[in-house]
This record gives structure tokens, C-alpha cells and sequence, in this order.
């Protein structure tokens, strides 16, 4: 809402730039992307990622541990399971647009 509202449009630092690349770099890893969609429906174990992206738990966790560094997902402990969740609504919409957008490319609705 910083740099887009109804009649003003900020210019984004060259900070804001590097975050904004550092983000669509991090997305475009197919797993990541599956395992944050996943995500828009819910906190879920490392376990249950594993079985919707299809991968071993080991491997989950190592693109979480990506995740979870750059702040796009959050985790709690219960017991010896862990649990991750989106880190804020910032995060599902990025993923909701970005599905959004790749159905009207689909459809050929470009504009």
C-alpha cells in the first residue's frame, strides 16, 4: 500500500527493489511455490507438506528453512512436531495474485 494507491505511486528504493527480487527468486522454486500454496489453506506439519508436494520431509524442511529466513513463513512447536503457517496476508495474496494471473494467462485472458 506503500507504493500503489488510488493517486499516488511511490518510487521503491533500491532496498525495496532487492527484497522485491530476493521474493520472486525464492517463489519460483516449483516446490516452494507448491508448499506455500498449501499454505494458503492453513498451518500445516512438515509431515503433511511433504505428502501434498510429494517430497520427503527432509527436503521440505530444507525449502522451509528458506522460507522461514526470508519471512514468508512462520513456525510453532507443539510437542515434536512442528508446524508453519504463511508469515503474514502479505505472503497468501503474493501466492493467490501470482495463481490469479497464471489462470488468465491459461484462459488467454491477457487483458
Amino acid at each position: 500500500h506503500i507504493y500503489m494507491t488510488a493517486h499516488i505511486r511511490k518510487e521503491p528504493s533500491k532496498e525495496h527493489i532487492g527484497i522485491a527480487t530476493d521474493i520472486f527468486k525464492l517463489v519460483s522454486d516449483p516446490t516452494r511455490l507448491k508448499i506455500l500454496w498449501s499454505l494458503l489453506h492453513g498451518e500445516h506439519s512438515v509431515g503433511e507438506l511433504a505428502d501434498e508436494v510429494g517430497m520427503q520431509p527432509s527436503v521440505v524442511s530444507q525449502h522451509l528453512a528458506k522460507l522461514r529466513i526470508s519471512h514468508m513463513v512462520s513456525m510453532r512447536r507443539e510437542g515434536t512436531k512442528i508446524f508453519y503457517k504463511a508469515e503474514n496476508e502479505h505472503v497468501l495474496h503474493l501466492i493467490e495474485h501470482a495463481f490469479t494471473q497464471a489462470d488468465h494467462i491459461r484462459r488467454g485472458e491477457h487483458e
